[in-house]
């Protein structure tokens, strides 16, 4: 039996209302809802914030120049982890009847390592050691996480751990700058950096999750990302150029059975909303690879562009309607 194409959000949200944020992906969103993020809260709601609440045995605290690591936790961390506990809550009291998948996000390890400094104050890529007990510390936090999860909803439901890798191109053409700005820090070998995503990716599986990577640079690395075992890849399709290289890898990807999360819909109001039809025109410039649009449609989940933090309310919400809609649209384009 074939899946049939699902919409889901990429994480963030507009605004500071938790609960408003709950329903409207569980409105909006039947098929694969997902946990809301709403950086607006402030300090400990954005997306490092999150990501070092989930941190086992490191501590981090906002700076002058971002968060850092210290010795021990302070107000910061916990502001972090009081969201974090707000947000767990909320999404037990709405998911009580849930059976289907649920995505939940956390930053990925190496858009973590070239964000967060070090406590001498460099980022902590330039350390590839501190990197790799950074990405451990993350996958024992995920595992407890992932645990956390399963106690709150259902277990008919279904969990989709999505990591935020955003820096990960930068990471590998050695673009992301030092601390001081006046710098870039060395590019990590591929290798080097599947090895370590593919770590966590696994951990997240043998605790009973799918899983995605999301990255919304154009120059996505599909090829390390399927290598890596990632479940589906997340990206921004408006921001694919269409070549060779890059269609034999996304054909490579669906071939082995990987989804790809299409980014079609507009993550910041347009002015003027876009017609579904354009919307499912361009997932199915993807039959350019070979497939039908009934293998497209079985591949596909279809998303916004990006996180919505930076739409309005009510384009946040117009946004995940029309996601909804262009899934249906593939899926009766597919029958």
């Amino acid at each position: 039996m074939h899946r049939p194409p699902r919409a889901t959000g990429i994480g963030s949200l507009p605004g500071t209302d938790i609960g408003a944020a709950h329903r409207l992906v569980f409105d909006e969103l039947p098929d694969l809802p997902h946990l809301p993020e709403l950086p607006a809260r402030g300090v400990g709601a954005d997306m490092i914030g999150r990501g070092t609440a989930l941190l086992v045995d490191f501590h981090a605290e906002v700076q002058p120049s971002g968060w850092r690591l210290t010795e021990r936790p302070g107000r910061d961390a916990r502001r972090a982890e009081s969201f974090l506990r707000q947000d767990l809550d909320f999404l037990e009291e709405n998911a009580q009847e849930f059976t289907q998948t649920l995505k939940v996000q956390a930053v990925g390890p190496w858009t973590l390592a070239s964000t967060l400094e070090l406590k001498y104050g460099d980022r902590m890529l330039a350390d590839l050691g501190a990197v790799r007990d950074l990405a451990e510390s993350l996958t024992e936090g995920l595992k407890e996480h992932l645990a956390e999860l399963r106690k709150r909803v259902p277990r008919a439901a279904t969990l989709l751990l999505q990591l935020d890798e955003p820096a990960l191109p930068g990471v590998l053409k050695g673009t992301v700058p030092t601390a001081s700005g006046f710098g870039r820090l060395r590019a990590v070998e591929e290798p080097v950096a599947r090895e370590l995503l593919a770590g966590v990716l696994k951990a997240a599986r043998d605790a009973g999750a799918e899983t995605s990577v999301h990255c919304c640079a154009p120059d996505v690395p599909i090829e390390l990302l399927r290598h890596a075992g990632a479940g589906h890849i997340s990206f921004d399709a408006s921001r694919i150029e269409t070549e060779t290289a890059r269609d034999e890898q996304l054909g490579e990807a669906i071939e082995a059975g990987v989804g790809l999360m299409l980014g079609v819909v507009p993550a910041t109001d347009p002015g003027r909303a876009p017609e579904v039809t354009r919307l499912l025109d361009k997932v199915l410039s993807l039959t350019r690879l070979g497939f039908s649009p009934a293998q497209l449609a079985e591949a596909t989940t279809i998303t916004p562009t990006c996180g919505l933090a930076g739409a309005t309310p009510p384009w946040a919400r117009q946004a995940l309607v029309l996601a909804h809609r262009t899934a249906d649209a593939l899926a009766d384009k597919a029958s």
